[in-house]
């Protein structure tokens, strides 16, 4: 931990000298299983209140513990303690992958820890600090969806970088305009967060693992991927031409060259995104569109605030659908859902917090999946291929 510490300081005054602000600096294990083993699962919180202790004393300020896995289900029902005993640690758990498919219980277990984990604080905040996989691979740095897999240490980088999308499409006259402006952009940036890296790298005998470049928003409307949609010509995200601005806007992504990993894509975390807060709060974007927009870019729904007394059948039938996005699509996907306590459809939030924007709560059209959708074991699907 000191080591890590150690190499975060000095990745931390890198990507500084190169022009860039350093939000934070994390640490991501493998899967808490894996450190504890199934005998001792049940010492999760314990593990969680060691690794925050190590990490403040490192000068790290957060870190995941990696996901549930579906071969232990108990991992997933020690996860709603393990977050109320640690405020800086983050966990995960794994209900699908491409070469699995679905694991019904494993997403049943999910749903359960959701909605325990919203009672944990009167706001639902605890959601926060959890998140589940669908189709995620080790060696996103992003959370909570970050977790490892090898023997040895590695690092990369997550960005920030809805701007870079506000302003190519705020001076572009036509859609390729921004496209390339945009492509152009993250190439250039990519470039010298690359160098920094490769540095590093080089210096502390570390594996490069690469940079998610991800254009994550921030809560205000200059770094708002909401905003972005409205300056390529949405007239309000979550209308029609929306999901055309979301495959446009990760497709821009897709043609820059840099090393990549995670998730790469665009992001649209409901609260963490000044426009797409105002936009849910007014009704024009639903959990339906953020559902239909994952099939095009993104992370899947990330702190989407739902109405407090949602069943975790409820929830179950919503991550059902985001799994089989994934799974038939081949891409990663993830759910980071806020039950919150008190608080029915169209209830304004209340956060205060310096990384959300308040909103209202969105609706769920969802009831608890029946029939066949209750077995107990595996749905495979095959990802789709080009005939």
């Amino acid at each position: 931990m000191e080591q890590a510490g150690k190499f975060l300081s000095e990745a931390r005054a890198a990507c500084e000298a190169s022009g860039y602000q350093v939000q934070s600096t994390r640490l991501a294990t493998v899967p808490f299983p894996q450190i504890l083993g199934a005998d001792r699962i049940a010492e999760t919180p314990r593990l969680a209140e060691q690794m925050e202790a190590a990490i403040q004393a490192a000068g790290i300020a957060n870190a995941a513990l990696g996901p549930a896995q579906p071969e232990n289900l108990a991992s997933y029902m020690v996860i709603p303690e393990a977050i109320g005993a640690a405020e800086n640690i983050f966990f995960s758990g794994v209900m699908a992958d491409a070469r699995s498919g679905i694991s019904v219980p494993a997403l049943q277990a999910c749903s359960e820890v959701i909605t325990h984990c919203a009672s944990i604080t009167p706001n639902g905040f605890a959601n926060l600090r959890f998140a589940a996989l669908a189709n995620v691979k080790a060696g996103s740095p992003f959370f909570p969806a970050a977790y490892h897999d090898q023997d040895e240490p590695a690092f990369s980088i997550a960005t920030e970088a809805a701007d870079l999308a506000v302003m190519a499409f705020g001076n572009a006259r036509t859609v390729s305009e921004g496209q390339s402006a945009l492509a152009n952009e993250i190439d250039k940036r990519a470039k010298e967060l690359v160098l920094a890296g490769e540095a590093l790298s080089h210096q502390f005998s570390i594996t490069f693992g690469g940079i998610d470049f991800s254009l994550a928003p921030f809560p205000s409307e200059s770094i708002s991927i909401g905003a972005a949609m409205e300056r390529m010509g949405v007239p309000r995200a979550g209308l029609h031409g929306s999901l055309a601005a979301a495959a446009i806007l990760t497709e821009a992504i897709e043609r820059a060259h840099f090393p990549s990993t995670g998730f790469s894509g665009l992001i649209l975390p409901v609260l963490e995104d000044a426009v797409l807060a105002e936009r849910a709060a007014e009704g024009s974007l639903t959990v339906k569109d953020l559902l239909l927009y994952s099939a095009v870019c993104g992370t899947g729904l990330d702190t989407v605030p739902l109405p407090g007394d949602a069943s975790a059948g409820q929830i179950a039938a919503v991550l059902m659908d985001l799994a089989a996005l994934a799974v038939r699509l081949d891409k990663p996907l993830t759910a980071r859902l806020m039950p919150i306590p008190g608080k029915k459809a169209g209830d304004p939030t209340n956060f205060n917090f310096d990384y959300f924007a308040n909103s209202r709560v969105m609706g769920l059209e969802a009831r608890p999946l029946v029939a066949a959708f209750t077995e107990t074991g595996l749905i495979t699907l095959a990802p789709r291929h080009s005939r």
